[in-house]
């Protein structure tokens, strides 16, 4: 659906090149929600707008339905371009127009008949949940009602992708949820793509099937979301991974082991899937001379599939530990030796 093929872009500033994207390689699968996350400056914003040709890269290609953008005449490229709606985290609403009218802009710019706009946006603000909010002006309306309103713009002209700039991060959490719920509707009623970017593993966690790590220009990792969270390959996704999923030892239970003189290992237990129901640490205390202490757990959801992370001490024998610790290992779980 969406393909980047070894995409740069650089800037000219104050007489220094600014390499923005260094040789970015993706693919968006139709029917994907698909999160973009970095930190700022990392990139994000670039690679989304290079999708719609707000920005040009400087080399490489990117292809948007079996079209490469870099060889399309002015002409099919904006006949293409209606077939990409965008949303953008300040909401661009025009003040002096309705709710109604900001909906209807992108229909009046082309040929569609009064009637059909009519219908078309009764139908949209309807699907979004304003339709009572048609004469309201973007001054009278909430953050979230306002990205509501870009929502249903970016859909008039019925596109098959979208394309969404951080647009929750202006809204607070409660909002933020909705608007996600509402994005997820989208994508499976109205089968649209959608490529979004995001500094927030959360929105990546809520709504996202795949995702790309940016770094300084460069995709670092990338994957399906439940991959990603359980196992991450670099530094900076495990960084965003543990701001929505933490899976280390508190200092303060590490004092605690600091004062136990026993034999003791120290495992960080993965479970995904129907491994999260498994009684396995009775098992371990039922099979085993070892005892077996939880120093720390949580459990989520991710795609609908239960995720778990679980920090437990064995204690015991060195022969019953080690036992133990061989029996773990033939579960059906990831399993990391700390200490």
């Amino acid at each position: 659906m969406i393909e980047f093929h070894e995409v740069h872009k650089s800037y000219e500033s104050g007489g220094a090149t600014i390499e923005a994207l260094k040789g970015v390689t993706l693919n968006v699968h139709r029917g994907d929600i698909f999160g973009v996350i970095g930190l700022s400056g990392a990139g994000k914003s670039t690679l989304l707008r290079t999708v719609n040709r707000l920005e040009q890269p400087t080399s490489g290609r990117v292809i948007v339905d079996g079209n490469d953008l870099s060889v399309l005449s002015v002409k099919h490229l904006r006949s293409l371009k209606k077939n990409i709606g965008m949303i953008f985290q300040q909401f661009n609403l025009l003040s002096t127009k309705t709710v109604f009218e900001n909906v209807a802009m992108p229909l009046r710019l082309g040929t569609t008949s009064h009637k059909e706009i009519q219908e078309r946006v009764g139908e949209l603000l309807s699907f979004v949940g304003l339709t009572e909010k048609a004469q309201s002006y973007p001054n009278q309306l909430s953050g979230g009602q306002k990205q509501r309103v870009g929502i249903a713009r970016a859909l008039a002209t019925n596109p098959s992708i979208l394309l969404s700039d951080e647009a929750t991060s202006a809204l607070d959490p409660q909002t933020t949820a909705s608007i996600l719920e509402l994005l997820t509707r989208v994508n499976e009623e109205y089968n649209v793509t959608i490529l979004m970017i995001t500094h927030e593993m959360n929105v990546i966690k809520e709504v996202c099937n795949r995702v790309a790590v940016m770094e300084q220009g460069a995709v670092v990792e990338q994957g399906n979301v439940l991959e990603v969270f359980a196992n991450p390959q670099t530094e900076t996704a495990r960084h965003f991974v543990k701001s929505v999923v933490r899976d280390d030892i508190p200092s303060s239970v590490y004092k605690l082991l600091e004062a136990n003189q026993g034999r003791s290992k120290i495992l960080h237990i993965r479970f995904i899937g129907e491994s999260s129901g498994q009684p396995m640490l009775s098992q371990v205390a039922k099979r085993f001379a070892s005892d077996v202490h939880v120093l720390f757990g949580n459990i989520t959801e991710l795609q609908g599939v239960p995720f778990g992370n679980l920090i437990v001490e064995l204690q015991g024998s060195e022969r019953e530990i080690a036992r133990a610790y061989q029996y773990i290992l033939q579960q059906n779980v990831t399993v990391k030796e700390i200490s």
